[in-house]
């Protein structure tokens, strides 16, 4: 295949002076600008054990203090980090257009932080956790301190809400997400391949629907032959350049 160039052309831009609703679908490349390392890079003695060890409900089972301990370290290294500048940038379009959704594959609440209001998070949010016998939500910041699992009021176990292998995607954050692909005229493809199902059907989604596919990606990757433009280069530096073509021809409207 040969590769498109890095250039926003003018069809693009004429695109989004003339659309009304945006969706964008991040995923782990976008974290990652933020120092933010996917679970399978963790250092320390992480990186001994599968995240498949850690990341399912059997597991959490039989040592749920070992899993949490694992997700306080993931939580700590999302509290020292901070929205990055794609982020922002994201968050900005909302100036500019009345209809801009969030649908993220990360779990590191991100995209809130940065001042996005309409996020879909397929995978879960790691600040925030429930009771596994009466399902009472809890804001996992308040267990900062604590390196053993919780327990609720109920005498259950407290466990990240996040989802874990194995489990379903929450039925109401993918319904959501399906209804915004279905009505934007233009979906941004960022920081993932889109290889990973449910979540890689939201472009097909959108495709069925008539929007127009914008790749945002570091090279060239599993989604690109579906794309109409595929944008080389770091989201940071991508994205905030689209939106100031954005603010260029949609103030003049």
């Amino acid at each position: 295949m040969e590769s498109k160039p890095e250039l926003i052309k003018p069809e693009l831009i004429e695109l989004l002076r003339n659309t009304e609703s945006v969706l964008f679908l991040t995923g782990a490349g976008v974290s990652a600008e933020s120092g933010i390392p996917t679970f399978r890079d963790a250092d320390g003695i992480w990186n001994k054990m599968k995240p498949e060890e850690l990341a399912n409900f059997d597991a959490f089972m039989k040592n749920p203090d070992l899993v949490w301990e694992w997700y306080q370290y993931r939580r700590q290294i999302i509290r020292e980090s901070g929205p990055n500048k794609a982020h922002y940038a994201i968050a900005e379009f909302q100036k500019y257009f009345p209809d801009v959704s969030v649908v993220t594959q990360n779990i590191d609440n991100l995209h809130r932080r940065a001042g996005s209001e309409t996020v879909f998070e397929l995978h879960g949010n790691i600040e925030r956790s429930y009771c596994i016998k009466c399902h009472a939500y809890y804001n996992s910041p308040n267990f900062t301190f604590y390196d053993k699992a919780p327990k609720c009021l109920c005498g259950g176990l407290i466990r990240p809400d996040v989802v874990w292998f194995g489990e379903s995607l929450p039925e109401s954050e993918f319904n959501q997400a399906e209804k915004a692909a279905q009505r934007c005229g233009v979906i941004f493809i960022a920081g993932t391949a889109s290889v990973v199902y449910p979540a890689a059907q939201i472009p097909f989604i959108a495709r069925r629907f008539g929007a127009c596919l914008v790749e945002i990606n570091i090279g060239e990757t599993e989604i690109s032959y579906l794309a109409d433009y595929c944008l080389y280069g770091r989201a940071g530096d991508i994205i905030p350049a689209v939106l100031e073509e954005v603010k260029r021809v949609r103030t003049a409207l």
